[in-house]
């Protein structure tokens, strides 16, 4: 049988206005949703991205601040001592602007959001990790079980892993906290390196590295979001955690394939995709990667590119059995409405 908690009194969500963020605050606390709640509590990093938040739920608190800075984390707990509070924990940098800030804000971030959640007597907290704490499957064959071994892509990787280190020690200190573990995002709210994926697409020159076999598990962001708020309402131990993706792997050119198709059935004129670059140009990306990232430097393109002849598949039968988590949006139907929320906010393709 699968527990379920009650709805908390007081939801903070770290990191609101990024993909996840936004996702998260628009099922949460926009006006009319199935899944508002009230006493919404969201961390954002600017101004800009205040007023961002606001008009998708108008009756959040929402706080301005950083993760890497212990008072602010203060600011946004305040209040929250008369009833359950759940913390989701998406905040995170994946494309830095410099290197060290993996460490300050995945690793050290996070040690302070588990700091000031255990100071206001959280119920539970989700930490929101990655695939790459587990580097990359071994072969094309291969799929990450639930429990793998740590194995860091990297500096992002590196500090996902650290990050993840911090939250069992928070766990061995009496918090209840638990981890999902995403893929490869798609869905509304992108950003803006997504919006080049498709036009690349869309043109007939996105690169398919090797034979396009190499599988890629990737997760709708409805998905996800459904998983995320499984992994905080459904009783579980502690210190769990979760991949959660959609139902199965995808070959990288089935994923090239379906974003042709869905782009072509919302109208748009699509280039068929011809250009095919041999295995060898991944592993000189990712040395040249490697290289960077040694001397404390990243440079976002060479990192993907680097990262595209590789498989990272995921097994989710773990958060069906326990969260009870059952993926309800396809590749196709989620990137034609990835296409449909980039016209709808006028965003060329």
């Amino acid at each position: 049988m699968i527990e379920r908690r009650s709805i908390p009194d007081h939801t903070v969500i770290t990191g609101g206005a990024g993909w996840l963020g936004r996702a998260l605050v628009s099922r949460l606390g926009s006006p009319g949703s199935e899944g508002l709640r009230r006493g919404l509590r969201v961390l954002v990093r600017d101004e800009a991205d205040r007023r961002g938040i606001m008009a998708l739920a108008p009756e959040a608190n929402v706080v301005v601040g950083d993760v890497t800075r212990p008072r602010d984390l203060t600011t946004l707990f305040q209040g929250t001592h008369d009833g359950v509070v759940d913390v989701v924990h998406t905040a995170g940098v994946i494309h830095p602007e410099r290197w060290s800030d993996f460490d300050a804000v995945n690793a050290g971030g996070t040690r302070n959001v588990l700091a000031a959640a255990a100071l206001a007597g959280v119920r539970r907290l989700v930490h929101i990790s990655s695939n790459s704490p587990f580097g990359t499957n071994p072969d094309i064959g291969d799929t990450f079980r639930n429990d793998e071994p740590y194995d860091p892509y990297y500096g992002y990787g590196l500090s996902k892993m650290h990050a993840e280190v911090h939250v069992r020690e928070a766990v061995e200190r009496g918090l209840d906290a638990v981890m999902v573990r995403p893929p490869w995002f798609y869905g509304p709210f992108q950003p803006e390196r997504q919006t080049t994926f498709f036009t690349m697409i869309r043109k007939g020159r996105f690169p398919i590295i090797g034979s396009g076999a190499q599988r890629r598990s990737m997760v709708y962001i409805d998905n996800l979001v459904d998983g995320v708020l499984l992994a905080e309402l459904v009783v579980t131990p502690p210190g769990r955690g979760w991949w959660i993706a959609d139902e199965c792997p995808y070959p990288l050119a089935e994923i090239v394939a379906t974003v042709g198709r869905a782009l072509h059935d919302e109208g748009y004129d699509v280039t068929e995709n011809r250009i095919r670059v041999p295995a060898l140009f991944g592993m000189l990306a990712e040395a040249a990667d490697r290289g960077l990232q040694r001397v404390g430097r990243y440079h976002q393109a060479i990192h993907v590119l680097g990262e595209m002849d590789k498989t990272i598949a995921v097994d989710i039968s773990a958060a069906r059995a326990e969260l009870g988590y059952e993926p309800r949006v396809s590749l196709y139907d989620g990137m034609r409405e990835s296409i449909r929320w980039c016209r709808a906010q006028g965003i060329s393709l």
